[in-house]
């Protein structure tokens, strides 16, 4: 079995007109996020053993929220191709770069993650569909599971969702 998690990097900062896209960093609500989600990562023991991660500064930041909460022997590729992509894209590259490891995490933009974990989700639970469909905000996390062995063999519709976390929600959840 395998397991994919589709994280959207956290709120980026729109302050600097003058910086380009690719050089945006997270703001202060972003890096708050970003913590919140991987502190839950943590809790949920949700440990990738693979992380594909865009080399955009915002997706960079975001993961190094999560770093810290990492196994030893997880292994980290940034990938430029996942700046500026496309579902298909984003598909080809987990195709491409899953190899044997069984649990994926990949960091990247809208809307091509939300296409993503759209076009993979087809069994599971109707209204967490539902919810990635309406809206997929910044920091959320996507989590998937394929009954396939190989990350060359899965295919669009055959994934189970098994959650979609919101930071708003985990936040609402930290402060009760």
């Amino acid at each position: 079995m395998l397991r994919l998690m589709l994280l959207r990097h956290a709120k980026s900062d729109w302050s600097d007109e003058g910086a380009h896209d690719h050089d945006r960093s997270l703001n202060s609500s972003g890096w708050k996020a970003a913590a919140s989600v991987a502190s839950h990562i943590h809790q949920h023991q949700l440990h990738p053993k693979l992380i594909l991660c865009s080399t955009a500064l915002r997706t960079r930041q975001t993961l190094m929220e999560i770093m810290p909460h990492l196994r030893n022997d997880t292994r980290i590729q940034l990938l430029r191709d996942l700046y500026n992509s496309s579902e298909g894209d984003y598909i080809d590259a987990i195709r491409a770069f899953g190899g044997g490891y069984d649990t994926l995490l990949l960091v990247g933009h809208n809307t091509a993650i939300q296409d993503t974990a759209l076009q993979l989700s087809g069994k599971g639970n109707p209204e967490l569909i539902r919810q990635m469909d309406t809206k997929y905000p910044t920091g959320a996390l996507a989590v998937i599971d394929f009954e396939e062995h190989r990350w060359s063999e899965i295919e669009r519709r055959q994934g189970r969702i098994i959650s979609f976390f919101q930071p708003r929600h985990l936040q609402a959840v930290s402060n009760s």
